[in-house]
């Protein structure tokens, strides 16, 4: 009988296991919290309007520089894309995310066309997903 070499291969298994679970090296079964902000982020530094306003609500507060005020999703998307024209980005770094309820709100960092700007977005969760009810970029 292999008993022995049965039980070594065991221990040494569960030895591995711990030893990687104690590393932070395996994931855990339980799945990782949605980040909305980790794809908004992504069509911003990408410059991508029509991305990003697939997350806009019907209506929102925009202020992109000079231009504020109540925006349709349209009227928001053409003004932010005229922004990526304008000021092509190179970067956006999150610095800071808060939410309560429904609400996400998150502060970041964009350095787009030689500029470096900040930007504000609020985000609600409307049923099962998650709409911008206001995004602005200001010169730093």
């Amino acid at each position: 009988m292999h008993h022995k070499a049965d039980v070594r291969i065991i221990l040494t298994t569960l030895v591995l296991l711990s030893s990687l679970l104690l590393s932070g090296k395996v994931a855990s079964a339980q799945p990782e919290r949605f980040d909305v902000f980790t794809p908004i982020g992504k069509y911003i530094v990408k410059g991508d309007a029509e991305c990003l306003a697939a997350w806009f609500d019907d209506n929102l507060d925009l202020s992109v520089i000079t231009q504020e005020g109540n925006a349709s999703r349209n009227q928001a998307k053409r003004i932010i894309k005229e922004f990526f024209d304008s000021y092509t980005p190179r970067e956006f770094v999150i610095t800071h995310t808060a939410e309560k309820a429904n609400m996400k709100y998150a502060l970041g960092n964009l350095s787009a066309g030689g500029e470096n700007f900040t930007v504000t977005i609020f985000i609600t969760t409307k049923g099962d997903g998650y709409k911008i009810q206001q995004l602005k970029i200001e010169r730093m």
